[in-house]
């Protein structure tokens, strides 16, 4: 008996891990599976976790903070005992696998081959449906539509352009637009920061990374997106530096976006911030009802051409669209996209209420979304402490208490991962905040204090965010 429960601990997820793949896959989708989820290799199963490795430290660290928790829900749906994963690095695995390329490395011909289809497959995928002409414009985005505009007509100075704003704004959109207006003319590289970073890595495991700097360095008009997730790489760092120097250097227009301004940048090295704030720096804000409805009006034309005139949003619809969805562009035109979809399944023009129901879950997002922002501020404000203190890496008593208290209230009041909770409070690792939600669970059950100063902070917080203060 104690020989079948030996091997009922050890089994399940071996002879699994190529269903859990297949499952990874279909989770992420291709490209991510393929970019980072692929090569994890399965070492060996335990009690209650499961050890995995990947080849690097770099790849380890990007899946992490990004994919763990999710692939823990994968495996323990196999197995419920399974409560954590550790992610190891087998550099060895690493150096053998470049060794078992399927080209020859004196075969230079092949390798430029390859090498050139990579970035053609990975480069400038631009959008003809995202030009200029269908950028709907407002207060919040009006100057970075004009800003955009010049630089693509060569007629302005601001070298780099820097964009910035929250998810779902238009930023990505009025890159794809200026590399739409200057493909033809120009030698354009339209890449997200991302991407460049896999691109980085690869380079540098099959020794190519003199084609990697020709590729970006010979570039006419370099936009890059999402600058944000360039954090804390420094060897990236490094290369990324030298590549942005290169190309102003040779009078090259640099564009960029990120999700905050160049000083609110995290891990991002100063001399890169600085950079970036040389040129023309604009943000694009939230957009406001005016805005909102004129994106309804335009979206449901377009739906209304593409399906030949089958699509009847009522005007009164449209103005509860543009009333109720505030916080992103995208939410706004997914939520539009729903309502049209119910209208052509049951072939019938909605009224509010059905409206309503469709719209379920997007519009109690809205009315109860908390922000960590709001919380770290409360926390502080409750303590007695500075955020720079809360955020930073001391582990003084009178600071450690706050900062668990807050990690504990994102968890309990957020739909945060943990690793994206860790991202808010200085990128630390989700471990760390695994045990500050612990820790503050078994101090609350025999400290009346903390009890009650969580229970003031989190209707505090839920108080202000119904009304919008901070």
């Amino acid at each position: 008996m104690k020989n079948e429960n030996i091997l009922k601990t050890e089994q399940p997820i071996k002879v699994s891990w190529e269903k859990i793949q297949t499952e990874m896959k279909a989770k992420f989708g291709k490209d991510i599976y393929d970019s980072w989820l692929r090569k994890i290799s399965f070492e060996e199963e335990f009690n209650n976790y499961v050890l995995l490795s990947v080849t690097t430290r770099f790849i380890r660290d990007w899946i992490t903070s990004r994919y763990l928790d999710q692939i823990l829900s994968i495996v323990r749906s196999y197995k419920s005992e399974i409560s954590r994963i550790e992610l190891s690095v087998n550099e060895e695995k690493n150096y053998n696998e470049i060794e078992k390329k399927d080209y020859k490395k004196n075969d230079s011909s092949a390798i430029n081959v390859s090498f050139i289809k990579d970035y053609v497959s990975n480069f400038n995928r631009i959008d003809p449906n995202k030009s200029f002409e269908n950028f709907v414009t407002g207060t919040s985005n009006r100057l970075a539509f004009e800003a955009s505009k010049k630089v693509s007509c060569k007629t302005s100075h601001y070298n780099p352009l820097y964009i910035y704003g929250g998810v779902g704004m238009g930023k990505t959109h009025l890159l794809n637009a200026i590399g739409l207006k200057l493909k033809e003319e120009s030698k354009v590289m339209l890449i997200s920061a991302e991407k460049f970073m896999y691109q980085f890595v690869k380079s540098i495991k099959s020794n190519e990374m003199v084609k990697f700097k020709d590729n970006f360095r010979n570039a006419d008009v370099f936009l890059i997106d999402d600058i944000q997730f360039m954090n804390g790489k420094e060897a990236m760092q490094e290369e990324f530096f030298h590549t942005f120097n290169a190309l102003l250097d040779k009078g090259s227009q640099i564009i960029i976006s990120g999700d905050r301004p160049p000083n609110k940048l995290a891990r991002i090295q100063e001399r890169i911030k600085s950079r970036f704030s040389g040129g023309l720096v604009i943000d694009i804000q939230p957009p406001d009802y005016e805005l909102r409805y004129k994106i309804i009006k335009s979206k449901t034309d377009e739906l209304k051409n593409y399906y030949s005139n089958q699509v009847n949003i009522s005007e009164e619809i449209q103005l509860f669209l543009s009333k109720e969805i505030k916080n992103s562009i995208r939410e706004l035109v997914g939520a539009l996209n729903r309502i049209v979809s119910f209208s052509r399944i049951y072939n019938k023009i909605p009224n509010i209420s059905e409206t309503k129901i469709v719209l379920k879950d997007l519009l109690n997002y809205n009315e109860n979304k908390v922000t960590v922002e709001l919380i770290q501020s409360l926390v502080c404000k409750h303590f007695k402490i500075s955020k720079n203190e809360m955020l930073s890496s001391r582990r003084s008593r009178y600071l450690v208490r706050p900062r668990q208290t807050a990690i504990y209230l994102t968890k309990l009041l957020t739909s945060k991962s943990l690793p994206e909770i860790g991202r808010d409070f200085s990128n630390r690792d989700h471990t760390t905040v695994i045990h500050s939600i612990k820790t503050i669970e078994t101090l609350k059950k025999d400290n009346t204090d903390l009890c009650s100063s969580i229970d003031t902070l989190k209707n505090q917080i839920l108080y202000n965010n119904q009304n919008n203060e901070i």
